[in-house]
């Protein structure tokens, strides 16, 4: 049975457009994989804490060295790991904050980057087979032929760093352009119906 871990980063509830871009998106996948397992990980209902030195020291120190203060620092970030192995697909639903990613997904990335874990102790990525789909909001628009496209940092670090941990297979919905709902110059469904066919491709493929 096929699983899909969803990751949730937006604050906005109902409102955000990259968490109804992640619903349709699950509910697309369904289709295509009846009888498949969904997982979901909202950051913002969890209070993520950011990685400090005793996490360092625990996540550098090798498993059968570790103390009960160690096991316990990294209890969440085992968890997050096991999780996202556990996974055959992933679905990503974040926002655009000052061209990068938001605090809690940045956060989470640095729980999951866990050498002997998700990287290999080379450098290599030891995460292989899994299919990755980013559904990203952001109020300026930074596909292809943009004057700002340089600007794309968190699509960009996204891709690099999955890429890290040896996801590869990673396709991005980019929603750009979301002030104008922000603006009341289109409707919330109006400006989310369009990117229905890329979204449906994406979780069908």
């Amino acid at each position: 049975m096929p699983k899909l871990l969803v990751i949730e980063a937006s604050p906005r509830g109902e409102d955000s457009i990259s968490r109804n871009l992640a619903k349709m998106f699950v509910e697309q996948w369904k289709t295509a994989h009846p009888g498949g397992e969904v997982v979901e990980r909202d950051l913002v209902k969890m209070d993520l804490p950011y990685v400090n030195l005793p996490w360092l020291g625990a996540s550098l120190t090798p498993t059968e060295k570790h103390t009960p203060e160690m096991k316990d620092v990294l209890r969440v970030s085992d968890e997050l790991v096991a999780e996202l192995l556990a996974a055959d697909y992933i679905a990503i639903g974040t926002p655009v904050y000052n061209y990068n990613i938001p605090a809690n997904l940045k956060s989470y990335v640095d729980h999951i980057v866990r050498k002997g874990l998700t990287l290999g102790l080379t450098g290599e990525g030891l995460i292989h087979g899994k299919k990755c789909t980013v559904l990203m909001a952001s109020g300026g628009v930074y596909t292809e032929g943009s004057p700002i496209r340089d600007r794309d940092i968190a699509t960009m670090y996204l891709r690099l760093i999955l890429k890290v941990i040896g996801i590869e297979d990673v396709t991005f919905v980019a929603a750009g352009g979301t002030k104008v709902v922000d603006l009341g110059e289109r409707s919330r469904a109006e400006f989310l119906k369009t990117f229905e066919p890329v979204v449906t491709t994406a979780a069908q493929s």
